[in-house]
């Protein structure tokens, strides 16, 4: 290495301006970095209308005017001083600091790089005043009205070697309308707009957090959430989860934010990633918005320049909270999480699959053998059911009698909109048919449900075998007569060894030789399976993982996998009362909406979506 000159001059200090340079370095990565600093003080300042103009992706100008309390004339030189600010006096103050901008560095920061005009006008003030280029420069008046307004142009045109690592104006701009983005969420109390050279790109009028959201995220978020509120003594979380059937491939959607500040913190991210292992499909990434909120001195927010990280005084505890109160969130399914349920077509469970076929043909009819039905009356035109709007079509209800006795036998139909009693409300409404013995087709007030029969089973008896396994209370069942097979001697010397471990899952598998394992008994709500099939998975991933790791961190996994043994296979043929039993179960399982993996295990289609496959109404 060749010695530089600098090695050999005195230590001495360094100029304001190189400072405020060096301190650019940090709080100025990028135009977006600018536009965040004046976002914030900004919001600080009270405004409940602010514009960002910028041009150049923001290289060129970035203009933020709010209407907020505006600076006196007199303060405004120490605005663009190095560590001046109203926001803290004291360190005491700092460890509960409750404003967003705080260190006093982002003015004289921003005017050391960039040419810097502040113009602001208090509520009492005749007029505005503005100071142009540093807190040296003389206060003149200047016209405006109550607010402030900040104008930087030329980023970095006395450091030419910063300019260089800049992308293109495009990628800089994308990052500015990120920023605005992050915040516009966090402050739905506060109308925001955006220009990008002249041209109106995005305007949010004060709203509140849900349509907000639904602006920011789009409305394929708006149409795939759960809302998310939970407390527990000074934590509070609130805002909206995504869907784990809408999850992403790319992390481009989650918003987290501590006491409004929008934050990229690993302990909050494993929280929420953590919650949704169990729902997750693959390598996706949930889309959320969400605010924790706290007492500020449990958190340190003055850990980086940009404030984007956060330390916890319990990370801990917060870790827990977080992540319980996603986990709850998601083990709603939509007949809680959706606002009020779709209320179903009534049936009674005597009503056997052919009286379906006689409500779809002639009720006129009468069916002719032993202990026979005839239709007696109805009490609607059938013709009024293919009414285009479901609020128009009404009441209709089909009542059999018994061509005998005369007395009646049962009664099937579609209700009015009227509201329905609660014994009555089952969201998945109830089975119809049986579509190549893989989908349960059912009929709710909706429309059409259509439900994958194996994902959902497999989903209950996910469940079940978690909540036995966490009540210590898995079920087992013995089997008369016990299942040999031959196995290795990995399989044979795991058996041994884990003895304690199996029975807590429920299972007694023994030695019977150096190259025989028998099974004597496995969890009760597997009994339907395949032992020697189990048998042999449970064994691989209790070697794979580990005995005590098995239990903890890799439980859910093994569970997932024995499920899928038992759950109900394509291709079987189910009864009528069997499906809706089916459908009665999902409803009071947890997650039941998506199978271990992911995927959704029903869905609807509503009576418009019918109607527009068909060119209704068009």
């Amino acid at each position: 290495m060749h010695a530089t000159q600098s090695s050999h001059r005195p230590i001495q200090p360094l100029s304001d301006q190189l400072i405020s340079q060096i301190a650019a370095g940090e709080v100025v990565e990028r135009p977006s970095a600018v536009v965040k600093e004046l976002l914030e003080n900004a919001l600080d300042a009270g405004a409940t209308q602010i514009t960002v103009r910028l041009e150049q992706g923001g290289v060129k100008r970035i203009a933020i005017t709010d209407n907020g309390r505006g600076i006196p004339p007199e303060q405004m030189p120490l605005a663009l001083a190095r560590h001046a600010t109203s926001k803290i006096a004291s360190l005491n103050e700092l460890e509960n600091v409750a404003t967003l901008g705080f260190r006093g560095e982002a003015l004289a920061s921003i005017a050391s790089v960039a040419q810097l005009t502040l113009t602001s006008r208090t509520a009492d003030a005749p007029h505005a005043w503005e100071i142009v280029g540093n807190h040296n420069a003389q206060v003149a008046p200047s016209s405006g009205a109550v607010g402030t307004t900040i104008d930087v142009q030329d980023l970095y045109f006395n450091t030419p070697a910063r300019r260089k690592f800049l992308k293109t104006e495009q990628t800089e701009f994308g990052h500015c309308a990120e920023v605005l983005r992050r915040i516009a969420l966090s402050r739905p109390d506060v109308a925001f707009s955006l220009t990008h050279n002249g041209k109106t790109v995005d305007h949010w009028n004060v709203t509140d957090i849900a349509k907000r959201s639904a602006h920011v995220l789009g409305n394929d978020f708006a149409g795939a959430r759960l809302p998310i509120e939970a407390q527990a003594g000074p934590l509070t979380l609130s805002g909206f989860i995504g869907l784990p059937t809408a999850a992403k491939a790319r992390a481009d959607a989650q918003y987290f934010y501590v006491n409004g500040r929008f934050v990229r913190d690993k302990l909050l991210t494993h929280a929420v990633r953590s919650a949704y292992q169990d729902v997750l499909h693959g390598d996706r990434y949930p889309s959320y918005a969400i605010s924790l909120d706290l007492d500020p001195a449990l958190v340190d927010v003055n850990v980086h320049p940009s404030k984007i990280e956060v330390r916890f005084r319990d990370s801990r505890a917060v870790h827990q909270f977080v992540f319980h109160a996603v986990q709850r969130a998601l083990a709603q399914t939509s007949a809680t999480a959706h606002g009020v349920a779709p209320a179903p077509t009534p049936a009674s469970s005597s009503v056997l699959p052919w009286l379906r076929e006689q409500q779809q043909t002639s009720f006129s009819s009468q069916f002719a053998g032993s202990g026979g039905f005839g239709v007696a009356q109805t009490t609607a035109n059938y013709g009024a059911l293919f009414s285009t709007s479901q609020t128009d079509r009404p009441a209709f209800s089909a009542t059999f009698t018994d061509t005998v006795t005369g007395s009646p036998v049962d009664t099937i139909g579609l209700p009015s909109n009227s509201t329905m009693s609660d014994e009555e409300e089952h969201p998945l409404g109830f089975a119809l048919a049986q579509l190549h013995g893989i989908f349960v087709l059912a009929q709710n007030r909706k429309g059409l449900v259509l439900v994958d029969m194996h994902a959902a089973h497999e989903r209950i008896l996910y469940e079940q075998l978690k909540n036995a396994l966490d009540s210590d209370a898995m079920q087992v069942q013995p089997l008369l007569i016990p299942v040999t097979f031959y196995a290795d001697e990995v399989e044979v010397g795991t058996a041994t060894e884990s003895q304690d471990i199996l029975r807590s899952l429920g299972f007694d598998i023994t030695p019977l030789s150096p190259t025989t394992l028998a099974v004597r008994a496995v969890p009760a709500l597997l009994k339907n399976a395949d032992a020697q099939s189990l048998a042999r998975d449970v064994l691989r991933d209790v070697r794979e993982f580990g005995g005590s790791r098995i239990l903890v961190e890799r439980r859910n996994e093994m569970l997932g996998t024995l499920a899928c043994h038992t759950a109900v296979r394509a291709n079987r043929s189910l009864t009528i009362p069997e499906m809706n039993a089916l459908l009665r179960q999902m409803e009071i399982t947890e997650r039941a909406d998506q199978c271990n993996h992911g995927r959704p295990t029903w869905v609807q289609l509503g009576l418009s979506d019918l109607d527009k496959l068909f060119l209704r109404g068009q």
